[in-house]
């Protein structure tokens, strides 16, 4: 119970990432546009953790919500005072998916343990969103930095 409260937490960080992260990088719409998709997708993802929860006969977690996205908030207001955010932002998400990846992956786990077919099935399709997301992300670090360097080079020019 406690790793599936950690997990809706962490759906509620992600999609405040996501929305914060969508918002200021207007400049590259193929990466706005695919954040913004992966937002829906988070906000469905909770609310399938928050039924696993329910369904188990338990609550989430409201500190943990509230903690994660002000963590995440937090971060977006960090991102406002460098000049790199589209690359810092991708690497943060890549890394946040890693995150998500492993913490299903022990849900998984968790619920084949217990006979918990509902969760499982749950886990493993948010699982393979997560994988998807990060595999697009890893596919974008190397073009983001060659443009962000192409842009700076351009201004400095």
């Amino acid at each position: 119970m406690e790793w599936l409260r950690d997990a809706h937490a962490m759906e509620e960080q992600a999609e405040q990432m996501l929305r914060t992260t969508a918002q200021r990088l207007r400049d590259y719409p193929l990466i706005r546009d695919k954040l913004i998709r992966h937002l829906e997708q988070t906000r469905r993802q909770a609310i399938t953790v928050r039924g696993c929860i329910e369904r188990r006969g338990g609550d989430i977690s409201f500190v943990k919500d509230m903690v994660a996205r002000t963590t995440a908030l937090a971060q977006g207001l960090g991102a406002l005072f460098v000049s790199d955010d589209v690359v810092k932002s991708l690497l943060a998400l890549h890394t946040f998916e890693q995150m998500e990846i492993g913490a299903y992956t022990i849900l998984i786990t968790a619920a084949e343990r217990v006979a918990d077919e509902e969760t499982k099935d749950a886990c493993t399709s948010i699982l393979a969103e997560e994988r998807d997301m990060a595999d697009w992300l890893a596919g974008q670090l190397v073009q983001v930095a060659i443009e962000y360097l192409s842009r700076e080079q351009s201004k400095a020019a």
